[in-house]
């Protein structure tokens, strides 16, 4: 199949042969009839002299060479560098020296499929694509946040399936042990997207308050130090909690609220929990659950002062303070 700007089909390269080699008329008179200039012609006619009806086809476009493409060995270290972290052409090419465009021309090459088909814990492939082309971005920090809660399975002492598998854990359920949850609630800022989170024991009205009144001070100590609006989805902890209300009051905000079944009006804070649970919650397996509990400060100041976000193309931290 010819390419989109083609003037000319293999059905019309051969008429123009045909006028010009049998009937014997001028090339320049033949192109000017099809449409193409005296060149383009010359070529298909030179190319029919030389390889007979199959210089006709289409050519890949491919050079014959590269002589700048990627050693082998740089594309291996790649490839590896996305199975053990499982991360984007900017943390691949934190760890590996090689450019981010190198990066993704080597990942495609390899057909690597994309972070967000892929089972974050094993890095099977699980699901299709999905994308929006919508987007927005307040243009300064503290301009407005988003507020969130995930909740987690607790892990039980010694582990829980994913460390020790299925079968490990089958006389937890005819036990009908309960572990119960943590609460993990969690505030981004939609400029910078410097984060905070915390485990907390529920998701009541009073514990998310205490929890925004924290990120804020968070938020002062990083060179944030006013909060003007705070968006949430419609649970009853942010729309009926009274001393939520307060604590958004306290801190001079405005409370606004995404529409119903739309949690993609809250898109940061809900990336940044599937983020959370990808790069933290189940990265690896945990032995307790204080064990993964104590490697949430850690990991997240990694993800504000070291992580590359693509969102923005550097750290949320020097997104707030660029010197």
């Amino acid at each position: 199949m010819s390419h989109a700007n083609a003037r000319l089909t293999v059905h019309g390269r051969a008429l123009l042969v045909r006028r010009v080699v049998n009937d014997r008329r001028p090339v320049s008179h033949v192109a000017k009839e099809l449409g193409v200039s005296r060149q383009c012609a010359s070529r298909w006619v030179h190319r029919y002299a030389a390889e007979g009806a199959s210089g006709l086809l289409d050519r890949s476009s491919r050079p014959h060479n590269s002589p700048t493409r990627a050693s082998a060995t740089k594309e291996e270290a790649v490839v590896a560098a996305r199975h053990q972290l499982r991360c984007g052409p900017a943390r691949i090419s934190q760890a590996t020296g090689v450019p981010e465009r190198t990066v993704t021309r080597i990942l495609h090459r390899h057909q690597e499929p994309l972070l967000a088909w892929c089972d974050p814990v094993t890095g099977d492939l699980i699901r299709a694509r999905r994308a929006s082309g919508r987007r927005y971005e307040r243009d300064r920090a503290g301009e407005l946040i988003h507020i969130d809660v995930k909740k987690l399975g607790k892990i039980p002492d010694g582990g829980g399936w994913r460390a020790l598998g299925r079968e490990a854990t089958v006389a937890h359920k005819h036990k009908k042990v309960r572990i119960g949850f943590d609460y993990i609630h969690a505030v981004i800022d939609d400029h910078s997207r410097l984060a905070y989170a915390e485990v907390l024991p529920d998701e009541k009205g009073a514990t998310a308050a205490a929890f925004l009144l924290r990120a804020a001070d968070f938020y002062r100590h990083n060179g944030i130090p006013h909060i003007e609006r705070v968006i949430s989805d419609n649970a009853f902890a942010y729309r009926k909690s009274t001393a939520f209300k307060a604590a958004v009051a306290e801190l001079g905000a405005v409370q606004k609220f995404i529409k119903p079944h739309c949690p993609w009006t809250n898109g940061k804070i809900e990336r940044f929990n599937r983020t959370l649970a990808t790069e933290w919650a189940y990265h690896r397996p945990y032995t307790s659950n204080t064990e993964r509990t104590h490697t949430l400060d850690p990991w997240l100041n990694h993800y504000n002062n070291e992580r590359i976000h693509t969102g923005i193309g550097t750290t949320p931290i020097n997104r707030v303070s660029p010197t």
